[in-house]
């Protein structure tokens, strides 16, 4: 599936002539033909091979199936990114149960990374190579590095919750889209803390986030894979360090 959505998005990235249209009225939020054709390309061979399957993804929304099993799918989690030419967008694959993803996919096409979690295995295969995944065990808020996607991450009161703890870290960053949560497995960064998140935004990055030792829960300590609030660390230290502070937003 992976593989399929990276020949579909390709030919349409930083494309001169690539049109972008708006799904949001009064904001923006933009689609591509990019989007679409990967999300088409990857319900291709789930027809083919894992026809008893669901399928719940951003463009051509849910199809009910007779498993128990339903596959997540962000054809293109960071379009805005995709339409500005960046390379830290990505292809996002979850499959879930009842409970929540039990594995996941984040691949980004353009450099050939893709990070991958569940059934015992957290790997990236990219430029380097075949490599393990592990995130940060030992580090604290103090010297934490920390993204999210928007600075002014959703409500005014969810951006003084964020801000709160920005204050408290060594490092922050913005606009990473799902490789933000890429980077938390690989070991590179502590945290990431976003809002207004929906289920195809976050179940492929929390699978690889869980796979790689860490945690991704929403801003109580709770489920977060129906999105919304949600914060991944990389430690369970870390984590209740910013927890404590969300929490008293």
């Amino acid at each position: 599936m992976a593989d399929a959505a990276r020949d579909a998005i390709l030919p349409h990235f930083r494309l001169p002539a690539l049109v972008a249209a708006n799904k949001e009225e009064g904001g923006f939020d933009p689609v591509t033909e990019g989007d679409r054709a990967a999300e088409r390309a990857m319900r291709a061979v789930l027809a083919e091979h894992r026809p008893q399957d669901g399928i719940f993804g951003e463009e051509y929304g849910q199809s009910e199936g007779t498993s128990g099993l339903t596959w997540v799918l962000d054809p293109i989690d960071g379009t805005r990114g995709f339409i500005s030419g960046t390379p830290t967008w990505g292809v996002l694959i979850a499959l879930s149960d009842s409970t929540g993803p039990i594995f996941g996919i984040v691949d980004q096409p353009y450099i050939k990374e893709r990070f991958v979690g569940g059934f015992g295995e957290a790997y990236v295969n990219g430029p380097h190579g075949r490599r393990d995944l592990q995130c940060r065990s030992d580090s604290t808020l103090s010297d934490a590095i920390l993204f999210t996607t928007f600075p002014e991450v959703g409500s005014a009161q969810e951006g003084a919750a964020f801000k709160a703890v920005s204050d408290k870290v060594k490092l922050t960053r913005y606009g990473m889209d799902c490789y933000a949560y890429a980077l938390v497995a690989t070991g590179q960064v502590d945290l990431v803390i976003e809002a207004c998140l929906n289920a195809y935004d976050i179940q492929g990055p929390m699978a690889v986030v869980q796979a790689a030792g860490g945690i991704v829960t929403d801003w109580q300590g709770g489920p977060a894979h129906d999105g919304g609030r949600v914060i991944a660390a990389a430690n369970a230290r870390v984590h209740a360090e910013a927890l404590a502070i969300l929490k008293q937003y």
